[in-house]
């Protein structure tokens, strides 16, 4: 094969979306001709001696790293190094390799250091462990897998090592943390020799690149036990990110913490895509820690940031710690996950003078901005979202008019358009992806009409339907800080279980994480359970810590509808009257 024909079979592989609406947004200005590499050399170049990325005070402590802070000039370097360090092992154009590691100098630089040689970053939580590490490096064929020697006193590389025998496509683990003879390819510590950069270089001067390109594949958990892969290009993920920097309004003298896991959709939007568009200083957190968090916006005089709903409600009920620590930087506070309280909200604005927006989002492509340029009383702002279709409204990000919205009533089919009807959402527009990884789904997630089908639950309201209100969810996912858990996953491990004849795993209202697991069980006969054996026996096979069940309540049955589908509803119910 020619080197000309296999770019063409590669390219092809890599696209994420047809070639016809490729062309077609970018005749429109729907999407950029830009790439996520073109605006980072654009800052490299231009900005080359300003912070650029900051990691937590708290690294030592998450994996073992020393914290740093580079200059877009030092970030380039960095880059450069780990593509070569990369390419010296085989990693280049169309490779896909996984990622597991904390928010990070490391993390950030280590995207651009796979997207700059063409391959494409599966990234996941850092909480992920051996299980579904197996699952994602299986379903992408990822041929490596980038990871640190040190996450919360556990090894995952070790973890991805034990893999490499029992995964055809993985090759090389790769590492960063305190360097071990053992523990794969370090990928910090002396820089690459210049012979070794100058030929990654070479390689990637002759990578031909298009905004339809995969960068990455994130993973939704959805309702079902396997994980499913959500493939982005470039194009599609700066048509997410316009949508939170026409929101945010970041700048080049911004400073954006970000709290969210910088995995999937969540921490792409609020900070990665917002700091690229911006060229502005990242500084990372994450997980959630409280006094970190706090002195670290007075610390760098962060001016954008996000925080769950609990902690916005938290910081206004302790004003001591709004007086130990200075706030006075932040001007915008994204959040969402849970219901925003109305009067949270309020506050935030009336008493503090910090406007927070109301963000709802999927790594499909649901991507909502409640801005308060568009809805200025933030009672409105906290409980409604805007109605991109709505016929009497133009909203702050232009994304809203490239974007259809349409409720569906689920049982008939029609479209809801009456005040205080209720449907599915579905949409369709340049945020939207375009399938998910073959292998990874069972069904399309799109209507006939094209649209996507987002399981959510929304009302039409206001006095024209400019405005969305969230209802529920259709699909069973579990979301427990930020985090998604299929219960499908959990009850299918469960069920091995010697003393466990039957098991549902069921969310329940958490007033800090939104929600946590409950697993109601059906004792094997004469079998005692206990939560404790039923975490122990999770922990054993490798579960991420926030899949772990932390109520259990036993039964004699599950209800069931007469086909054998289980009545989650009825569940929920008991769990409530349980308390």
């Amino acid at each position: 094969m020619n080197a000309a024909a296999e770019h063409v079979e590669l390219a092809s592989l890599r696209g994420c979306h047809p070639e016809d609406r490729v062309a077609d947004y970018l005749e429109q200005g729907w999407w950029r001709r830009e790439t996520l590499l073109d605006l980072f050399d654009s800052h490299v170049r231009s900005r080359s001696t300003l912070f650029a990325v900051t990691d937590p005070t708290n690294l030592p402590d998450i994996a073992g790293m020393a914290p740093e802070s580079l200059s877009w000039g030092e970030l380039g370097d960095r880059v450069d190094d780990i593509a070569a360090k990369l390419h010296v092992h085989g990693v280049g154009r169309g490779n896909i390799v996984a990622v597991l590691l904390p928010n990070s100098v490391a993390l950030t630089a280590t995207y651009f250091a796979l997207w700059k040689l063409g391959a494409i970053a599966a990234p996941m939580p850092a909480s992920y462990r051996r299980h579904e590490l197996r699952r994602i490096v299986e379903s992408s064929g990822a041929v490596g897998v980038i990871t640190t020697t040190n996450i919360y006193g556990r090894n995952p590389c070790e973890e991805a090592l034990s893999l490499v025998e029992e995964s055809p496509s993985l090759q090389r683990v790769f590492t960063f943390g305190t360097p071990d003879e053992s523990a794969g390819v370090p990928l910090d510590g002396p820089p690459a020799p210049g012979i070794a950069v100058d030929s990654a270089l070479e390689s990637i001067a002759s990578v031909r690149r298009t905004v339809n390109d995969c960068v990455t594949i994130c993973w939704t958990s959805g309702t079902e036990a396997a994980p499913k892969g959500v493939p982005r290009c470039h194009a599609d993920w700066l048509a997410i990110g316009q949508v939170a920097q026409d929101g945010l309004q970041t700048h080049a003298d911004s400073v954006i913490l970000g709290t969210f896991p910088m995995v999937n959709m969540a921490g792409f939007a609020t900070s990665l895509l917002p700091w690229l568009l911006s060229g502005a200083h990242l500084v990372h957190h994450h997980p959630l820690d409280l006094a970190v968090f706090l002195g670290q916006i007075q610390r760098h005089g962060a001016t954008h940031t996000s925080m769950p709903p609990a902690i916005l409600s938290m910081l206004l009920q302790n004003p001591n710690l709004r007086t130990v620590f200075d706030l006075s930087s932040l001007r915008t506070v994204g959040s969402g996950g849970a219901p925003l309280p109305p009067g949270v909200v309020r506050d935030w604005q009336n008493d503090l003078g910090i406007e927070v927006l109301n963000f709802f989002g999927s790594n499909e492509g649901v991507c909502l901005l409640g801005a308060p340029s568009d809805t200025p009383d933030p009672m409105i702002r906290a409980e409604y979202l805007p109605n991109y279709s709505a016929p009497t409204r133009t909203w702050a990000t232009p994304v809203a008019a490239r974007t259809s919205v349409r409720l569906v009533d689920v049982s008939t089919g029609s479209e809801v358009t009456e005040i205080g009807g209720r449907g599915e959402l579905r949409l369709k527009g340049p945020t939207v992806f375009g399938g998910y990884l073959e292998g990874t789904a069972e069904a399309s997630p799109f209507d006939a009409d094209g649209y996507l089908c987002s399981g959510d639950v929304f009302e039409l309201c206001g006095d024209s339907g400019e405005y969305l209100r969230f209802v529920d969810r259709s699909k069973e996912i579990i979301i427990r800080g930020g985090m998604n858990i299929a219960p499908a996953e959990i009850e299918g491990i469960l069920i091995d279980h010697p003393a466990v004849a039957d098991v549902a795993i069921i969310g329940y209202d958490d007033a800090v994480l939104g929600e946590k697991c409950c697993a109601i069980v059906v004792p094997a006969p004469d079998a005692e359970v206990t939560l404790d054996d039923l975490v122990s026996f999770l922990r054993d096979r490798d579960i991420a810590s926030f899949k772990l069940p932390e109520r259990l309540i036993a039964v004699e049955e599950l209800p069931r509808n007469p086909v054998g589908k289980l009545q989650r509803r009825e569940l929920r119910v008991q769990i409530a009257k349980d308390g």
